[in-house]
């Protein structure tokens, strides 16, 4: 009666409720890589992807993009297409189950088509994280990428190194997000591995379907009831992991939809909140002082059951205990060798004291029963009236929908008869019975920012926007004029600028990028060459030419300077090392003088003093 009677309360609320509240833009994309075609494939990631996006469409999301068993390109252009929806989107989330690989402490996601020979493969074959979280970046409240790829990575054991020194981690490495309200979950933490575990889901996706969902539900309080979850499934083997923050305020993935409204609404979310604290804290305190506060009603009816849950554990604890001590004193008194009266009375007791356990175990399961049961029929009747809710919210919004749809076609009847009335009375002003289309009143800051926005993702402003109509700003929207054929003014942000970058879909601007760089879909990644290779002037690897030694010829002409130096110098006059013996005994020949034989003195040897037949010739 009680169940029934809340579960009527709410559904007179609801019907006096007032109209539903615009809810919020929310786009998913969901990427599953089960059929790898190099190495085994995996069972549970398309399961998992399944199961999570059907979680996010039940959970009401605008647009959720599933795809299942994507290569390399086509994982590129799911990216690049999900991209152009959280434009205008509060809420972005990207999951992706497959395997994923950490190489030099960056992550990537690796498409069903990758061989990775080599590690230098990882950057042709993969595709970053750091593209993902590109992806979601323009959400405004929320980007969330969920991970569940820590799997053990067939691809890092076969992997040929081209550096031995060369990181490839375990699992994935850690990483901070460097845009505000940006979350990354891990389905393990970093540097370690996932279970697919035995059911057809892993566990950490079936706790994601379980908790997320839930509305109101703060994002990181939700994160943390998931690794509860998971920890307690796999046996505290496994703990995923949260990186990057969110602001004070809560950020729920499904937001609260209110009951209804006026105080007594406001009473029953109140009874619901202090239901589900006194839940968290599971002792037999908390429930007293719950049933103390709200001693009527549906959530008291719950709350007597988690009662006499606690209270049947204690009693079962308490008989434990004193079988425990029943069976201490009969094992006492045999060893004491007592009276077998004694014996037998200890022996009684010990089987009473038994027999009180078995009876308060069979009463603590049969609480346990009634608890789950109590706690199944909380969810069963609040997901009812959320049901309830969505179908109320959702015929509004419908209604609301077709009352514009009839107001528009119902003024452009007016104002067809009322431009065919002008025609007929000959009047020029046909203009003016029409409806007038005004430009919006934005400052030119507010302008600005939007036309350099809008420049950006056609990728001709690489400056982030900020309403500054600088130099840059100005070529930029030249660069577009020239890629685009317009010739919009430059000197100034304007709507009709703003509306012509508007309507091109994709890149207009080509992606140019620096020496040692290549493009890839919309951004630039560095050129590996292998080993022996460089990059050369065409931005392309080639192999590196031995340099071969080449011959010298010696300049002779320094060398035939200094001979010719040498030989111009006049020769300095030396000692010759003769000695002269004469009658006033020996001597050193004098400078300038030599020996010769002695012949008869002739006028001409006047100078010359002979000496056992040598003379001293000195002229």
């Amino acid at each position: 009666m009680g169940v029934l009677r809340f579960f009527t309360f709410l559904i007179v609320l609801i019907c006096l409720g007032g109209g539903a509240a615009h809810a919020e833009r929310r786009v998913a994309l969901v990427i599953g890589n089960s059929a790898y075609k190099s190495v085994p494939r995996l069972a549970n990631p398309a399961n998992d992807a399944t199961l999570v996006g059907g979680m996010f469409r039940k959970a009401g999301f605008d647009a959720v993009d599933i795809k299942l068993d994507l290569n390399a390109s086509e994982m590129r252009k799911a990216l690049r297409e999900f991209g152009g929806k959280t434009r205008d989107a509060e809420v972005a989330v990207v999951y992706y189950a497959g395997h994923g690989i950490e190489l030099d402490g960056v992550n990537y996601l690796i498409p069903t088509d990758a061989t990775l020979e080599t590690d230098s493969d990882v950057l042709d074959e993969t595709i970053a994280l750091d593209r993902a979280l590109f992806a979601v970046e323009p959400a405004k409240q929320l980007r969330l990428i969920i991970l569940d790829a820590c799997r053990d990575n067939p691809f890092a054991k076969t992997m040929k190194r081209t550096i031995a020194s060369r990181a490839i981690g375990r699992g994935l490495a850690k990483v901070e997000p460097n845009s505000p309200n940006t979350m990354i979950a891990f389905a393990a933490k970093a540097g370690s591995t996932a279970s697919d575990g035995d059911a057809k889901n892993s566990p950490f996706a079936a706790a994601l379907v379980e908790r997320l969902p839930t509305p109101g539900l703060d994002l990181g309080k939700a994160f943390r009831f998931v690794r509860d979850d998971v920890l307690k499934t796999t046996g505290n083997k496994q703990e995923p992991f949260v990186y990057g923050s969110l602001g004070g305020d809560d950020v729920p993935l499904v937001p609260a939809k209110p009951v209804a409204t006026g105080p007594q609404a406001n009473q029953q979310d109140a009874v619901r909140r202090d239901y589900e604290l006194a839940m968290q804290a599971g002792e037999r305190d908390a429930w007293d002082a719950f049933l103390r506060a709200y001693p009527d009603g549906f959530y008291a009816d719950l709350a007597k059951v988690q009662l006499k849950k606690i209270i049947a554990e204690e009693t079962r604890a308490a008989a434990a205990n004193k079988a425990r001590q029943a069976e201490d004193e009969k094992a006492r008194l045999a060893a004491d060798k007592a009276k077998k009266a004694e014996q037998d009375k200890a022996a009684a007791a010990a089987k009473a004291a038994e027999d009180a356990r078995l009876a308060a175990e069979k009463a603590k399961q049969v609480e346990d029963a009634k608890a789950a049961a109590a706690e199944q029929r909380r969810k069963d009747a609040e997901a009812a009236v959320a049901k309830a809710l969505a179908d109320k919210q959702a015929a509004a919004e419908k209604a609301l929908a077709d009352k514009i749809a009839n107001d528009k076609a119902a003024a452009e009847v007016a104002a067809k008869q009322a431009a065919e009335k002008a025609q007929r009375d000959g009047e020029q002003k046909v203009a003016a019975v029409a409806p007038t289309q005004t430009a919006p009143s934005l400052s030119p800051q507010e302008t600005a920012k939007l036309v350099q926005s809008e420049l950006r993702r056609v990728g001709c402003h690489p400056a982030p926007a900020d309403g500054i109509w600088t130099a840059s700003s100005e070529r930029s929207l030249t660069l577009f004029n020239k890629h685009a054929g317009t010739k919009l003014d430059a000197k100034l942000a304007s709507f009709d600028a703003l509306d012509a970058i508007k309507s091109k879909p994709g890149r207009v601007c080509p992606l140019v990028c620096d020496r040692g760089f290549k493009a890839d879909g919309d951004a630039c990644v560095k050129i590996t060459c292998r080993a022996g290779h460089h990059v050369n002037d065409n931005n392309e690897c080639e192999k590196v030419q031995d340099k071969k030694p080449v011959a010298t010829r010696e300049d002779a002409k320094p060398r035939d300077d200094q001979r010719k130096k040498v030989e111009g110098t006049p020769a300095k006059p030396q000692a010759t090392g003769q000695m002269y013996c004469g009658q006033g005994g020996c001597r050193p020949v004098q400078k300038g003088c030599r020996l010769e034989a002695s012949r008869p003195l002739t006028p001409q040897a006047a100078g010359a003093y002979a000496s056992g037949g040598v003379v001293e010739v000195c002229n």
